[in-house]
């Protein structure tokens, strides 16, 4: 038998065996719990196969965990939802799923400014051309070519 650890949030094994004083209500919570508990594990061990893909840059593997932490957090988020209908969500598991959601969050961040840094360097290494002799509509700047008219 296990019990939700306060703050973690995690199934641990409890001290003993079962008592003959739990209730058919104290089992329900523990095995709804437990079913909520597989599904966010997924999403932490996605996050953090991400986290790794990232670092080591690894453009393949950050593609496939992404894919996987997407996976992940639709069922887990699905899993929540249909829990939350029947009875409130235990406070531990609440606080990892935000703990999760922030930490989605801050990878998208850090993604976001890697990206916007690498697009910064294109724009300097590889600058626009200018335009010739004849630049689109509005653009009033005459390019040269180098050649002149007598």
């Amino acid at each position: 038998v296990f019990s939700l650890h306060a703050v973690t949030g995690r199934l641990v094994p409890r001290d003993g065996s079962p008592s003959m004083h739990d209730s058919a209500a104290e089992r329900l919570a523990l095995s709804a719990a437990s079913d909520l508990e597989r599904p966010l594990h997924a999403v932490e061990e996605r996050l953090a196969a991400l986290a790794l893909a990232l670092h080591e840059r690894d453009a393949h593997r950050i593609e496939q965990e992404a894919a996987s932490l997407r996976a992940a957090l639709v069922a887990a988020v699905e899993r929540f939802s249909r829990a939350a209908r029947q009875d409130p969500i235990p406070a531990p598991l609440r606080r990892r799923l935000a703990a999760a959601g922030g930490a989605v969050a801050a990878q998208r961040e850090v993604l976001a400014r890697a990206t916007a840094s690498l697009d910064r360097a294109i724009d300097v290494l590889l600058p626009h051309p200018s335009p010739g002799l004849y630049a689109p509509a509005g653009d009033r700047r005459r390019g040269s070519t180098g050649d002149t008219v007598s």
